[in-house]
């Protein structure tokens, strides 16, 4: 018989432990629910999703390919078509070879009596731990139907939000290869035409002109590093984001840098409500709830303190209360969560505040992407412009001594 590992809470706030031994994992919460026990964690010991390793250098899928997929898998489940068949026709018809080997293999081990929890888990990379979780509470739960459609709309308002903020951070940067790549142009085949007019006017060069011909003659010797001085910025953050110091450090810094840090902040408390909604209402017990939220988010300070908050509730203190001891958390966020915690509501709370941020993300990058063109095409004007003018200064003094 399958056994299980446990956290409860009883009715006086005291912490229980144990192991438990059931027919399955729903049979299992049924009896601690018999005995009063507010169920905070509850593990099967056997096939525990967070004791499997990772394994590196194993395949990707692109988010819209997967996002398309969970789609699909709860309309046609929905339809009446078994869980089998439909991974099994997705897996034919998708895009993505990897993808495609991946969901033959789930197929087959489905095939052979598998869950599609523990097939999907054998693939850890594909399948995050949101999606097992989820899915393996609606196999307990037998509302799997429930479940893939959650699992549809989550994956859904995640894709959204991700390519909302994604479409308003990748402006400027394609704006400053274009800024970079002309201004490179410019000194390695235009600056040299016109010092060698200036060489043989004689006239006498201004303090402009003098540094953009500096610069000119740097690039046409050392041209070959533009493109290392280039990546050299990414790069730098990647070596400092291999340190745990220096990974929180970036986080932080990520949050505070002006306009887009307050962009990335909302979408990380979406994320975190979002997830932590969408894995409470599928009964996924609180702690490991917390712990798959900690890794979502995608940010170490965010989730240095969701974790602090985890540490807190394994002591029997509220949830929301090392939320309220932080800037990270705003005020609207841990008084809905206080209030959904005592009233049972936790889950519904949750997603209003997913709901809200996603909104005011959305928002606020298509304000972003409107203010950053404008604002992108005077800074490639005033920098071009610049180097123009520098150039014509001289020819503006000859015409003056000639005059």
């Amino acid at each position: 018989m399958p056994k299980f590992r446990y956290m409860t809470i009883d009715q006086a706030g005291r912490q229980h432990k144990g192991t438990l031994e059931s027919a399955s994992f729903q049979t299992a919460m049924e009896e601690l629910k018999a005995r009063d026990l507010w169920i905070v964690e509850l593990i099967d010991v056997a096939t525990s999703l967070f004791s499997r390793e990772l394994k590196f250098g194993a395949p990707k899928v692109k988010t819209e390919i997967f996002t398309v997929f969970c789609r699909q898998l709860a309309t046609m489940y929905k339809a009446g078509i078994s869980l089998v068949e439909a991974v099994r026709i997705l897996g034919e018809q998708t895009e993505s070879k990897a993808f495609k080997k991946i969901l033959v293999e789930v197929a087959e081990e489905m095939q052979q009596g598998s869950q599609f929890s523990l097939a999907a888990g054998s693939h850890p990379s594909i399948f995050s731990t949101v999606f097992i979780s989820m899915v393996r509470a609606g196999e307990v739960s037998g509302n799997l139907d429930e479940m893939l459609e959650r699992l549809a709309k989550f994956f859904e308002k995640e894709h959204n939000t991700k390519e909302k903020v994604k479409s308003a951070m990748i402006y400027p940067a394609i704006m400053g290869v274009m800024v970079t790549v002309v201004v490179t142009i410019m000194m390695i085949f235009v600056i040299p035409k016109f010092v060698a007019n200036f060489e043989t006017m004689g006239v006498e060069l201004p303090l402009p002109t003098i540094v953009v011909i500096a610069i000119s003659d740097w690039v046409q010797a050392y041209w070959f590093l533009v493109p290392f001085i280039m990546l050299a910025p990414s790069t730098i953050v990647k070596l400092i984001r291999r340190y745990p110091k220096g990974q929180y450090a970036m986080d932080y810094l990520r949050l505070k840098v002006p306009v887009f840090g307050k962009l990335q902040h909302k979408q990380a408390i979406a994320r975190f409500s979002r997830t932590f909604s969408s894995l409470f209402t599928a009964a996924v017990p609180m702690l490991q709830a917390m712990t798959i939220v900690a890794k979502v988010v995608d940010n170490v300070v965010i989730a240095k303190i969701i974790e602090e908050s985890r540490e807190g509730l394994r002591n029997g203190q509220p949830i929301a209360e090392p939320f309220r001891k932080t800037w990270l958390f705003p005020p609207m966020v841990v008084q809905m969560m206080s209030i959904g915690e005592k009233s049972g509501t936790l889950d519904s709370m949750l997603e209003k505040v997913a709901d809200f941020y996603e909104n005011d993300v959305d928002t606020m990058a298509d304000r972003l992407k409107s203010l950053l063109e404008p604002l992108m095409i005077v800074f490639l004007t005033l920098v071009v412009g610049g180097i123009v003018l520098s150039i014509m200064l001289p020819m503006f003094k000859l015409m003056e001594n000639v005059g």
